[in-house]
């Protein structure tokens, strides 16, 4: 029998503490705390997200149950509800958004050259949406939406190489989508993939002006009028490559230059679809393709809310909403990052069913994750029927 660290504590040797200590001093985080610290409540709102927990209650009661344990899982004591409560409620919500930030760092080069992204583009794409999340207007008075009802929204922006978040903007729900283009830093170069929601000319001009590259769905009523058309090969979906000139005062004004616009049929869903753009140098083809791949932040955003405990929040104020949504990124994160460390061949929903009822397992993950695989593998090779692929 294996004698070293329960499973839980094996995954959180792979943060960086040094790190995670940097990002508590810079918001004085620990300042006049004795015992239960930044390092201890990141260490309990992980392992409810890890654990599958519903709630605060769940969280203490479930370390309660195996509190003769928990010191080797990195917790010094169980603490009450209230005190896990009023951290999350008191410390700035800003540690683990930067913490999230530098896992992400050493993340995304890990995915640079993943297999799934199959378009033949050396640049940077980026799938920029929301999601809203429903919530009940009694509890969160401060999120306001309709006359009965309550919601948030994530503005998320993912990378489409490893569907990795490198940005999420936490908002009432009643702020449009738009506004949210406002907080984000182009990057040179990169592609950013966005529905129609996300046509502001204005917003889209200070994308061009910043080096970078938008594709984004145009709206039905465009007024403009075509300088250039180039030919095309309607055999693949492509219907028209436009060089074009925004005629309307207000958006002339805003996006004074040349857009590109390329029109495209989608034969597998039967849709007719116009994307603008103000790169001119890839094929037409290549940006209708591009927009393809804005379905990956839908994904992801199915994915954690199956998957994180973010649907139901354990804590009522603005800065409990943040801390948890934070934590539970920052919990996506690193388990990506240990997926690539260990050449994990599982998928990121296995690993984290298998966590979910191996916290307090002592064998090495490594282990407990290849021996998984051996198993799938069997599985899938036997000559039973399977229903599920």
């Amino acid at each position: 029998m294996h004698k070293g660290k329960f499973v839980f504590a094996q995954i959180m040797e792979f943060v960086n503490r040094y790190e995670f200590d940097k990002c508590v001093e810079r918001y004085n985080g620990d300042y006049k705390i004795r015992d239960f610290n930044c390092w201890s409540q990141f260490l309990c709102m992980t392992f409810g997200q890890l654990t599958h927990r519903e709630s605060i209650n769940d969280i203490i009661t479930c370390l309660t149950a195996h509190q003769n344990s928990i010191y080797h899982l990195g917790i010094k004591q169980v603490v009450s509800i209230s005190t896990l409560t009023r951290a999350n409620k008191n410390r700035d919500w800003r540690i683990y958004a930067d913490f999230a930030s530098y896992l992400l760092s050493i993340t995304r080069p890990l995915y640079h050259d993943d297999s799934d992204f199959a378009l033949d583009l050396e640049n940077t794409v980026y799938a920029f949406d929301s999601t809203t999340i429903d919530l009940c207007l009694n509890t969160f008075v401060w999120a306001k939406f309709r006359k009965t009802k309550a919601a948030i929204k994530l503005h998320t922006l993912i990378d489409v190489r490893g569907n990795l978040p490198t940005f999420i903007y936490i908002t009432d729900a009643k702020v449009h989508d738009v506004n949210a283009l406002d907080e984000l830093l182009f990057e040179n170069d990169a592609f950013y993939v966005m529905d129609k929601a996300y046509v502001d000319f204005e917003r889209l001009f200070k994308i061009t002006k910043s080096n970078s590259f938008f594709v984004v769905r145009a709206k039905d009523n465009l007024n403009f009028r075509c300088v250039k058309s180039q030919k095309i090969d309607k055999s693949i979906g492509l219907r028209c490559d436009q060089t074009i000139k925004l005629l309307t005062k207000k958006s002339d004004l805003n996006y004074p230059i040349y857009l590109r616009r390329i029109k495209y049929y989608d034969k597998e869903n039967e849709l007719l679809l116009v994307f603008l753009t103000n790169n001119f140098e890839v094929s037409a083809i290549l940006i209708a393709m591009l927009y393809k791949q804005r379905w990956q932040v839908e994904l992801f955003f199915k994915w954690i809310k199956q998957h994180l405990r973010i649907k139901v929040f354990w804590g009522h104020l603005p800065n409990a909403v943040k801390t948890q949504v934070w934590i539970a990124v920052c919990s996506y994160i690193l388990i990506a990052y240990i997926k690539k460390q260990l050449d994990v061949k599982l998928s990121m929903y296995e690993m984290l069913q298998i966590l979910s009822v191996s916290s307090f397992t002592k064998i090495p993950i490594k282990e407990l994750f290849t021996n998984m695989s051996k198993n799938n593998e069997n599985i899938l090779s036997s000559n039973q029927l399977n229903f599920f692929n």
